[in-house]
């Protein structure tokens, strides 16, 4: 029933867009060739992004470079992209932590990939690369929350706004340090962040280079809570539990209401509308729905 009503859908290009998995922002019509930044990446190895799946629907997603506080070497950069793709494949997934290891996030990108992708080209590639890579996390099916331990730096903190809830440790901190750097934030952070906080909040965390304790994290709603714990593995627990709260239910609801937000957050009210009207066709009359409607618990727990 659910392939029938997509297919059949009058949806505008943009939404059918949206609604499928595996697009990106950029392509070579953007003067963005792919194929030859991976070339270039991968002379720049170091380090890992690893991906647990978990049979309770959870993913663990974690960046794992501690010798360089988890910084994302060029082979780490392409390895996110593959662990997202993956993910997009993931039917049985419903929600997903993003961590660092070792009690620490991200401190941003290696600079010795930084060092040699000098140009304003290849700045501009790798800038492509990664908003592409960040959009496609964004835009999964799952319910995603970035657990920050110690300290989430530039391109770290970037990588925290693609996430759709940010859990962080007393001692941790975010700062988008790109003006000390000389440049502005390059994967798709700062738009995301104005997003999160407004604009005149992210104008002072961007152009102040402010580092945001737990305290102040949760006072401008970056974060949505600061956890108990501290160490790595506690932590991890306990961002299962918060995480959990929201996952309960069959993989097929809980992604179909991750897609409905984010066509609501990324379309106009109307193409929004009809995006809601596809998503119903997928889950009504469907198991999860009969069984609801079978145990006449529509409003009892």
């Amino acid at each position: 029933m659910a392939g029938n009503l997509l297919k059949t859908s009058s949806l505008s290009v943009r939404t059918k867009l949206l609604h499928q998995t595996g697009l990106s922002l950029y392509n070579t019509s953007h003067g963005f060739h792919e194929e030859d930044l991976k070339k270039k990446l991968q002379q720049f190895p170091g380090g890992s992004v690893d991906l647990q799946k978990e049979d309770s629907g959870i993913g663990i997603l974690t960046l794992n470079n501690p010798s360089k506080m988890n910084a994302f070497s060029g082979v780490m950069m392409l390895q996110l992209l593959e662990k997202v793709i993956e993910l997009e494949n993931w039917t049985e997934g419903k929600g997903l932590i993003v961590r660092g290891a070792k009690n620490t996030f991200s401190s941003g990108s290696d600079l010795n990939a930084v060092k040699a992708l000098a140009t304003p080209e290849d700045g501009m590639a790798l800038c492509m690369f990664m908003q592409n890579t960040l959009t496609r996390l964004m835009r999964l099916p799952l319910i995603s929350v970035a657990l920050i331990q110690g300290r989430a730096l530039g391109g770290g903190a970037e990588v925290t706004t693609a996430c759709d809830f940010r859990l962080m440790t007393a001692d941790g901190e975010i700062r988008f340090v790109h003006r000390e750097m000389g440049i502005v934030p390059s994967w798709g952070g700062g738009t995301r962040l104005v997003e999160l906080l407004g604009a005149r909040q992210a104008l002072k965390v961007l152009s102040g280079a402010l580092p945001l304790d737990a305290a102040r994290a949760l006072s401008l709603g970056m974060v949505e809570e600061v956890l108990r714990a501290s160490d790595e593995a506690s932590c991890l627990q306990e961002a299962r539990a918060w995480l959990g709260q929201f996952t309960q239910g069959p993989p097929q609801v809980i992604r179909a209401l991750k897609r409905s937000v984010s066509s609501s957050r990324e379309l106009c009210l109307e193409e929004a509308l009809q995006m809601e009207k596809e998503l119903v066709g997928t889950v009504w009359g469907g198991p999860a729905n009969r069984e609801a409607i079978a145990r006449k618990g529509k409003f009892n727990k």
